[in-house]
């Protein structure tokens, strides 16, 4: 009998949503891959170990204990229980690419595809942010500058406005005086 060919069915904000922001770099943690990957967790790390010269610090690191309680605080990771003692691989784009490769089937060769274009469309869409808040910033700068100006403005009407308030006093004339003698 023909194996059939899997399909993947995940929707990109499904994806995108497994994509967590740890040191720095967006990473994808291994239960979630293997979930993908349609292995169990332990199998992906047994591959991992059996393969560790593919993957290098900025492919994949482990997680700390600290980072385990922020990912379990924010509902990242359901609970320490729930690892079974072990803490868990975070892999980098990279990683994920490498991991298609050490894993050898037609799923993960697709859904490593899959995952690096949603890695992609997020480097993309904070490279959009970036300019938008750079050019946010630079209207901000205008914005402040002809506010100084609107007061400089502002505070020469009001003197001027005081100059026409004040009483005009008797000034001396200026010029020749006719006609009067001493």
């Amino acid at each position: 009998m023909a194996k059939k060919e899997q399909q993947i069915i995940h929707p990109d904000g499904i994806l995108a949503n497994k994509i967590y922001l740890l040191r720095r770099e967006n990473v994808m943690l291994d239960r979630d891959l293997a979930d993908l990957y349609d292995v169990t967790a332990r199998r992906l790390r047994e591959q991992v170990r059996r393969n560790i010269e593919k993957f290098p610090e900025h492919f994949m690191f482990q997680l700390t204990k600290e980072e385990v309680e922020i990912m379990v605080s924010q509902n990242a990771i359901p609970s320490r229980q729930h690892l079974g003692g072990a803490l868990p691989y975070a892999f980098t784009e990279h990683g994920v690419l490498m991991l298609s490769n050490v894993l050898k089937s037609d799923l993960a060769t697709k859904m490593s595809i899959k995952l690096i274009e949603i890695f992609v469309q997020l480097r993309r869409s904070l490279n959009s942010y970036s300019e938008l808040r750079l050019e946010i910033e630079h209207i901000k700068k205008k914005l402040n500058n002809q506010d100084k100006n609107m007061e400089v403005v502002f505070h020469y009407l009001d003197e001027l406005a005081d100059k026409k308030q004040q009483p005009e006093t008797e000034r001396k004339r200026i010029g020749y005086e006719v006609g009067i003698k001493k």
